[in-house]
């Protein structure tokens, strides 16, 4: 057996120690027998997929981690109009997402370029320009970590929202894979729900593209803002947007800007722009604390980058600071996005 690897080389914003232990699960057998053998135990632990939204400390001695590596995607069901595809956790999502666009498969193109695996999905219910994965989610094999079953639950039983289930609060578990019901319109996409994407291919609103024209589309406008993990690009070495763009009531709604980004929700409630309101408060893009080599991306001010060989503690410190600044001009608690371990 090698040494154990710190969690820096497993994590796309490349911080964190050396845990007690590493336990590669490469199929769902695996996985579920150390899921088990961890809640039995004392001891601290992490599940770890793709490492992408995962933040961990510099000290993680006593952390016992579970990387799900379990490969795979089949095709359940087919017919003229749709098709279901099940698909491992370990899986990485982007890859999944080519692997549709390229057998014209249509409800997730728009979700390109999102880092990490497809077990970590619908933890979070990941989106992005329009999309979310909680419309194309049918079911979902998961280990319930208080009777230690294994149970198929349908899509409906996390409660998802934006950015948010059931997962993320009351239910503790393990994914083992993912169902998801993708669309056959003949190399077409779904309708375009993102103005971004239309106004990108110089496109109409709500119109259907070729669904290679909105994965590139989407690849392009991530890769302007740092947001797609490149070695050739600084401003990747992340994890993404490090907090949840706020949802507000009307009335808090109305304080801010004509000017500032903010979208209806179904509900009337409103999602507001976190980059604005970062930019806003006087925290501009490439900005970094004297000496810290943890900095706000070049290219969006949502995310929080390593500019080489930061430390945790380093990325945190520039967080709270955001949070702080943004807190005392605007009264929005930003919350973080990524998971924070060993804190």
């Amino acid at each position: 057996m090698g040494l154990t690897p710190a969690l820096s080389t497993l994590t796309t914003m490349r911080v964190g120690g050396v845990p007690k232990s590493i336990t590669k699960c490469e199929n769902t057998t695996e996985l579920y027998e150390a899921a088990k053998k961890a809640w039995l135990s004392d001891e601290p632990f992490q599940i770890l997929g793709g490492g992408s939204n995962t933040v961990f400390a510099d000290d993680v001695s006593d952390l016992n981690v579970i990387q799900v590596a379990n490969l795979g995607k089949v095709v359940v069901f087919e017919d003229d109009l749709k098709v279901q595809v099940r698909v491992q956790a370990g899986e990485s999502w982007d890859d999944f997402v080519a692997w549709a666009v390229a057998h014209d498969y249509a409800g997730i193109e728009a979700m390109s370029g999102i880092p990490g695996s497809v077990g970590a999905t619908p933890v979070q219910n990941v989106g992005g320009y329009g999309q979310e994965v909680s419309e194309v989610i049918t079911r979902v094999e998961f280990l319930d970590a208080s009777t230690h079953e294994v149970e198929i639950k349908d899509a409906s039983f996390f409660n998802f929202s934006y950015r948010d289930s059931a997962l993320k609060h009351e239910l503790s578990g393990v994914i083992g894979w993912v169902e998801f019901e993708l669309q056959k319109l003949g190399g077409q996409s779904v309708p375009m729900a993102s103005g971004q994407i239309t106004n990108h291919v110089g496109a109409q609103y709500g119109s259907s593209l070729p669904l290679r024209v909105v994965r590139d589309a989407v690849l392009e406008l991530r890769s302007s803002k740092g947001m797609v993990v490149q070695e050739s690009d600084p401003d990747s070495v992340s994890c993404g947007s490090f907090f949840t763009n706020p949802v507000v009531g009307l009335s808090k709604s109305l304080e801010f800007p004509e000017e500032m980004q903010k979208w209806e929700m179904p509900n009337g409630d409103f999602k507001l722009s976190a980059g604005w309101l970062i930019e806003n408060a006087g925290i501009p893009k490439g900005y970094s604390l004297p000496g810290s080599k943890a900095a706000i991306s070049n290219k969006h001010a949502l995310a929080i980058t390593n500019r080489g060989g930061a430390s945790s503690m380093e990325i945190i410190q520039l967080a709270v600071l955001i949070q702080e600044r943004v807190a005392a001009r605007w009264g929005i608690n930003l919350i973080p996005e990524p998971n924070l371990i060993g804190f």
